[in-house]
């Protein structure tokens, strides 16, 4: 059974209204609505290392936390980004935080790995890409070759500009749209396009010389 689609979020106008006449119980209610993108996020984003020691609905709770506490500070802006938008910002915040708390632990220096997009640095969003490409191979024989095919599309992914890379993060494994993947990365949404069919004709490249008859749809 699959989860019901959530209902679109009303226009920004509308949604400030409410949200400036509601309050917490408003960010509460499209919060919930919101959730299921935000939690794509953190599995896409969260360092593998923290598998079994970080829960993913928590890291999305605590950024709720967070964004509860900052909606006057967003409602003051003059002009406030879209929620969604705003949401990841927080969400974006806590993953660092998340980070830095247990990684620490193994003495390395987490400032270094945050990269030009607040997430990890460019390795860590290419190794993201590269786990979830190779996810993709379920046959025992593929399995077999996964380690092998994990380090080449690293390696490959590296070679990509890190604004390329990032456009395709944000769009085939956050899921988000042109606008929203433009507000993220403040271009234009025309270049944000551009940038996304260049460097999706180059991933659907790399997958497709790494599982022949399985590239990026």
């Amino acid at each position: 059974m699959t989860d019901p689609i959530p209902a679109p979020l009303p226009d920004q106008t509308q949604l400030l209204e409410q949200l400036r006449r509601e309050g917490q119980q408003g960010l509460a209610h499209y919060f919930e609505q919101l959730r299921a993108r935000l939690a794509r996020i953190v599995a896409f984003r969260l360092d593998r290392r923290l598998s079994g020691r970080v829960s993913e609905s928590d890291v999305v709770q605590e950024a709720y936390v967070r964004a509860a506490k900052r909606l006057d500070n967003y409602l003051s802006q003059p002009e406030p980004p879209p929620l969604f938008v705003w949401l990841r910002m927080e969400l974006q915040q806590q993953l660092i935080d998340t980070h830095r708390a247990h990684l620490a632990t193994e003495k390395r220096d987490v400032r270094k790995e945050i990269g030009m997009f607040g997430f990890a640095d460019p390795n860590e969003t290419s190794r993201a890409m590269a786990y979830e490409l190779s996810a993709q191979m379920t046959s025992p024989s593929r399995l077999l070759r996964r380690a092998e095919q994990l380090a080449w599309l690293e390696t490959t992914l590296n070679q990509m500009n890190d604004l390329d890379r990032e456009v395709i993060a944000l769009r085939h494994f956050e899921e988000l749209s042109n606008e929203e993947t433009a507000q993220v990365l403040q271009i234009s949404p025309d270049a944000a396009s551009k940038r996304y069919l260049r460097a999706l004709k180059r991933l659907k490249e790399i997958s497709a010389a790494s599982n022949p008859g399985d590239s990026v749809q």
